[in-house]
């Protein structure tokens, strides 16, 4: 990654909120959903969220401006002044009077990962070749690469499904991933090797999925329960009738009963989330457009000659 205060065009001692609201507005103006059809907007919307969220992690950035990262947080390894190579090693301390490290001390801190925690040989390590800088049995392991982190919204059809969803990664690399059943919200799924590569030849990273639910036009989800507001007409109210409801899998037909009680929803068993939530249906009366005079005609007979009282 080039250079993230110039991918954001902040200076190197630009704030917090500085940073954020440029990100906010370059995100707002490169984001896919505005540039659906421009190659070169979704690399650079890759590239300003990349670099947010290395500069919006104090601890990245406070290495990367003393030099001891670069932006794509692989540590510099710059020369040692004064090192002697005959200096030798003196239980992974300088010797008085030595100019600097030996190169068995520096070898120990660069293939450990800069841990210094040490410990001896057991019998068995001792037998199988135990190495006295890394404090392994046989070769150190490179050390792994960073993982990198997205969130995906998918829909409600998607997840019951267990579909397979693309996802943009912040380094532009776009990845499938296949949704699990059941799926719950804010669940994180893990991509192996899809992070970041290692700076030392090692394995790279993971790619760590946070999944959520897009917001439905049809459906509202409660947990695993879904909720649908179904209209009738008022004859339909009035006589009963077989009327048509959408669920995830499909349309059904529900037998409503004569004069049903529109305040209460209507449960559909196992009709809900990944089989294991309900459906329940909300009827809602919806009247002619325009208004109808013969169905005026017939509530003003209704309310002259048989009234009723349903708000007492």
């Amino acid at each position: 990654m080039r250079d993230p205060y110039s991918v954001l065009g902040v200076s190197r001692t630009a704030s917090e909120k500085e940073i954020k609201s440029a990100y906010r507005k370059l995100a707002k103006s490169l984001h896919p959903d505005q540039n659906p059809d421009d190659a070169s907007a979704h690399e650079k919307f890759a590239e300003v969220t990349a670099a947010y969220d290395f500069l919006s992690d104090k601890t990245k950035r406070g290495q990367y401006d003393r030099g001891e990262i670069d932006a794509d947080g692989n540590p510099k390894f710059a020369g040692f002044g004064g090192f002697d190579p005959s200096a030798g090693r003196n239980g992974g301390r300088a010797r008085p009077g030595a100019q600097g490290f030996s190169a068995e001390d520096i070898l120990k801190e660069f293939m450990s990962g800069f841990s210094s925690t040490r410990r001896g040989p057991t019998g068995a390590e001792a037998g199988a070749g135990w190495d006295p800088f890394t404090g392994a049995a046989g070769a150190q392991r490179p050390m792994k690469g960073q993982d990198v982190n997205a969130t995906v919204a998918v829909s409600l059809e998607d997840a019951h499904a267990g579909a397979a969803v693309p996802v943009v990664l912040p380094n532009g690399k776009t990845v499938s991933v296949k949704l699990p059943r059941p799926l719950e919200e804010n669940q994180q799924i893990r991509l192996r090797g899809q992070g970041s590569p290692s700076p030392m030849g090692g394995e790279p990273g993971d790619a760590l999925i946070t999944v959520k639910f897009a917001r439905h036009k049809t459906f509202r989800r409660d947990g695993n329960d879904l909720r649908v507001d179904v209209p009738i007409t008022l004859y339909e109210a009035v006589l009963g009738a077989k009327v048509r409801v959408p669920t995830l899998s499909g349309p059904v037909e529900l037998n409503l009963p004569p004069g049903p009680d529109t305040s209460k929803a209507l449960r559909l068993k196992g009709k809900g989330l990944f089989e294991k939530g309900d459906l329940y249906v909300n009827l809602r009366i919806v009247l002619p457009e325009g208004g109808d005079p013969d169905l005026e005609s017939l509530m003003r007979f209704w309310r002259d000659q048989k009234p009723y009282n349903v708000r007492d």
